[in-house]
């Protein structure tokens, strides 16, 4: 069944390789629209308050987030608003590694790029006094490594039905 996902990246970056992504030919263009640099930057430049109206917007009608994980993925702000937000929301996530994806060397980044930080393994909630990171609760993948563009249907819909939806 297709499913609304909300696609979490470092936007300078990874742009390139999240639109590979998109454009595998698993996704519509129902789901959250993909914004180019000029549309990025002139959101950016409304102010925190509405950057977060926007990615709220975005997510309403969506089941699972993608937190494409590039080099820089973590560092970005909204990173972990948006993976905070997912998880309080009970929306599935899916992580996916895109480092090693060829980047078009136009961007002024590397072809290939060294692998970031999964925030899946720093966010953790704590029940019964115990910590529990969600990269225990959800799959962390590869896109070049685990075949993505043959996979990616059900790496979502395992994210989605591991909180229900």
């Amino acid at each position: 069944m297709p499913r609304n996902v909300f696609f979490s990246f470092h936007h300078k970056r990874d742009i390139i390789r999240v639109s590979r992504i998109r454009n595998c030919g698993t996704f519509t263009d129902e789901g959250q629209p993909f914004l180019d640099k000029a549309e990025w930057e002139k959101i950016k430049s409304t102010g925190d308050a509405k950057i977060k109206n926007w990615i709220d917007a975005q997510m309403e009608r969506t089941s699972v987030l993608i937190a494409c994980i590039g080099n820089e993925y973590f560092k970005r702000k909204w990173a972990r608003y948006e993976i905070r937000k997912a998880y309080l929301e009970k929306r599935g996530i899916v992580g996916i590694y895109v480092h090693q994806m060829k980047n078009f060397e136009s961007t002024g980044y590397p072809s290939y790029d060294e692998k970031g930080v999964n925030p899946l393994d720093t966010f953790y909630f704590v029940e019964n006094g115990k910590q529990i990171y969600l990269s225990s609760i959800f799959s962390t993948y590869d896109w070049e490594k685990d075949n993505g563009k043959a996979n990616i249907e059900r790496w979502i819909e395992e994210a989605a039905k591991k909180v229900g939806r």
